[in-house]
């Protein structure tokens, strides 16, 4: 019971520093969630060879509620194209579903090393965003289903909802920001739903992993970090209209281009 308080309080204030700086930078919260949970998570008994995937599995499943409150938000707003949406989920489930059982095949220190290669691109992209030109019209299905397939896969491996993917790649198919981001918002929520459950499935007879964990999911963090990330979004939100955020970004990026760096070298 005193290591669930431990990690839950930890977790506490994780999520509340998680979701001030997604609403402040608007960032995907699992480029910060599964780094702090690589150093958390062997203190509470998590074994090396699966702590990449408890790491991953459990920022993943943080991304369901709030992406559900994002897509619902979009929605509202009119900035979700469902006839897309309708036309993708298949794919994105799909690969969600496989990337715990894909994760399961890659030894911990690749997959740790491969989320820190990734970490170290997407703070690239945040210091110097690529925004390439649009073109006219969206591909035919097929490779629509094998893209969002792709997409969720690669999401999902890493821990991430997927925005940083879907965004560019529905951008240079010619669809306006303000729909690509709220897109990217409901997407999150399928690739969070399906690769939990993947990650659930795949880890349901992992060894050695300690209470608390539900397939490779562990819940005292989970619950921790869902819990003050969701109360705490809203203030950054408010600060970004105060705060030099292109400056902040930067200094953001170079952080996680460090945390990515001494993840590769561990």
């Amino acid at each position: 019971m005193d290591t669930f308080l431990w990690v839950f309080g930890v977790c506490l204030a994780l999520g509340a520093f998680v979701g001030f700086m997604a609403g402040l930078l608007g960032i995907g919260g699992g480029l910060i969630v599964v780094p702090a949970l690589l150093y958390i998570l062997p203190k509470v008994g998590v074994p090396a060879a699966q702590l990449p995937h408890v790491a991953i599995a459990t920022s993943l499943a943080a991304i369901i509620l709030t992406s559900f409150s994002s897509a619902r938000a979009h929605h509202s707003h009119g900035n979700i194209p469902w006839p897309l949406f309708k036309s993708m989920l298949p794919g994105l489930a799909l690969g969600a579903l496989c990337s715990g059982f894909i994760a399961e095949l890659i030894p911990a220190d690749d997959l740790r090393r491969a989320f820190a290669v990734f970490v170290i691109l997407m703070a690239v992209q945040m210091a110097f965003p690529f925004r390439p030109s649009a073109k006219e019209g969206l591909p035919p299905f097929p490779v629509l289903l094998i893209v969002s397939a792709i997409i969720a896969i690669i999401a999902a491996l890493m821990g991430i909802g997927g925005g940083v993917l879907l965004v560019p790649f529905l951008t240079w198919c010619g669809l306006q920001m303000r729909q690509a981001v709220g897109f990217s918002s409901a997407t999150g929520l399928i690739i969070a739903l399906w690769g939990s459950l993947g990650y659930v499935i795949a880890g349901w007879n992992a060894p050695d992993m300690p209470s608390g964990t539900l397939g490779y999911i562990y819940l005292p963090a989970l619950v921790g970090i869902i819990a003050s990330s969701m109360l705490v979004a809203p203030l950054g939100v408010k600060a970004a209209s105060t705060l030099p955020t292109p400056v902040l970004k930067k200094i953001f990026a170079l952080l996680l281009v460090v945390v990515g760096l001494k993840l590769i070298l561990a």
